[in-house]
């Protein structure tokens, strides 16, 4: 006897297979590799046997994946020989005088390392090691610096350059320049929005950000050459690698090995290049770009499974048809489905499981793929500060002084997740806040 399951129960029990093989603790480039392979031979048996195969040949011909470990390294680079220390120590001079300006400057530090690395991790533990003992040693409020940091430290996956970017370009097949370009708008509003916020608060109740002493401000005119002259460097590595993209002198990945070299020798300048930096920053870039490039083959397997069973075109007929919904009415459920999933997911792992089902409906409805994918990544940033399993609460709680509990960086986040959802909208409504720059620089 013959059984025929329908493309949608297909896909219903691949879905339900990795939820609950996610609730094993498995890797999650393993859940889904693994359920995308066997999928693939249960289906169509001999001619799926080469579908992870041809993955893992597709990852390793496609050249801008280069970009990914050059930028991680870049990134840590810069933290583990404390440039990213000597650029705080610079706003902290400049901002330190004015109600919460230690963290107005905390978030401006965000920016500039978001512009140099493109991984939030890296603003978190800068930010955490840096900017959260000097706040909280002057009497700031230990909510408004938990919150301070892990809203400021998720910017980083919306600047250029975004490695969360390159991976969302890889998968819908989209410029990965484009995206960059595109998140940077969003960036900015989202860094006024939070610096608005911080200074609205510290106005109405000056104890949550205290001003610092005129003593510690009060430096000698050669130290505080000094300082400027430090931040200044900083300013020079994101020129090598954005700077020089945008002007058209550099490729992607031309840019990519331009920011590492002179993160490299901006340590060496420093006299920071030692063999222990050296050790962390590529043990670190190994562990980082591996795990991403397993998700990413993983990701692959799973969406040719998809493809081959049209599953994209079945969700678009549910929603459109049978649930009658309207575009503007599916990308909100879209939408609302990556915040819940934020809940428990990080976001590439969001981004595998929904890519093979939301990117073809969004491009037949007839939005713009980059644009979306900046809606995909600022959903990211909520996730990651969303309970219960939101990536920067634990990794704050990991990073952050006994004094501040778990309750607290709960707390913390609720008026910078109200934030992102205000910023989320103003995209939706307001297109052009992401797009004018791109729209700009390609002369479209």
């Amino acid at each position: 006897m013959t059984i025929t399951i329908s493309h949608e129960a297909i896909a219903l029990i691949l879905f339900s297979s990795m939820a609950l093989l996610m609730l094993t603790g498995q890797r999650v480039f393993g859940v889904i590799g693994v359920v995308g392979a066997v999928a693939a031979v249960l289906l169509w048996g001999k001619g799926g046997q080469e579908m992870a195969f041809n993955a893992t040949i597709t990852l390793m011909r496609w050249f801008p994946m280069i970009t990914l470990p050059l930028f991680v390294y870049m990134g840590y680079m810069l933290s583990e020989s404390g440039i990213a220390n000597d650029l705080y120590k610079m706003f902290h001079l400049l901002l330190g005088s004015v109600p919460g300006g230690l963290a107005i400057g905390t978030v401006i530090l965000m920016v500039a390392i978001s512009a140099m690395n493109g991984l939030s991790v890296a603003g978190m533990a800068v930010g955490a090691s840096i900017a959260m003992p000097e706040m909280l040693k002057r009497g700031y409020d230990k909510r408004m610096v938990s919150g301070v940091i892990q809203a400021g430290s998720s910017l980083g996956i919306m600047m250029p350059p975004s490695v969360v970017m390159v991976l969302y370009g890889m998968i819908a097949r989209q410029p990965v320049g484009d995206l960059w370009l595109a998140g940077i708008g969003p960036a900015l509003m989202f860094a006024v929005l939070i610096m608005g916020y911080i200074v609205i608060r510290c106005k109405i109740n000056p104890a949550l950000g205290p001003k610092i002493t005129t003593e510690e401000t009060s430096l000698p005119k050669k130290e505080k050459r000094r300082l400027v002259v430090s931040g200044i460097l900083p300013i020079f590595i994101i020129f090598s690698v954005t700077g020089l993209f945008f002007l058209g002198a550099t490729s992607l990945v031309e840019s990519s090995a331009a920011g590492a070299l002179a993160a490299t020798l901006a340590a060496l300048a420093k006299g920071r290049l030692t063999r222990k930096v050296l050790r962390v920053t590529l043990l670190q870039t190994l562990s980082v770009s591996c795990m991403f490039m397993w998700i990413i083959m993983a990701a692959l397997c799973f969406s040719a499974v998809f493809d081959g069973l049209g599953a994209s075109h079945a969700i678009e007929n549910l929603f459109l048809r049978e649930w009658g919904l309207g575009p503007w009415g599916v990308l909100i459920l879209m939408q609302v489905s990556f915040l819940v999933m934020g809940m428990f997911l990080d976001d590439t792992a969001m981004l595998v499981i929904v890519a093979p089902l939301y990117i073809p409906l969004v491009k037949s409805m007839g939005f713009d793929l980059v644009w979306y994918g900046v809606l995909y990544t600022i959903t990211c940033q909520v996730a990651y500060m969303t309970p219960p399993f939101g990536y920067n609460l634990f990794l704050m709680k990991a990073l952050a002084p006994k004094e501040v509990t778990l309750g607290d960086i709960y707390a913390s986040i609720v008026p910078f997740t109200m934030i992102m959802l205000l910023g989320l909208l103003l995209v939706m409504v307001f297109p052009a806040i992401a797009m004018h720059i791109p729209h700009y620089f390609l002369g479209r």
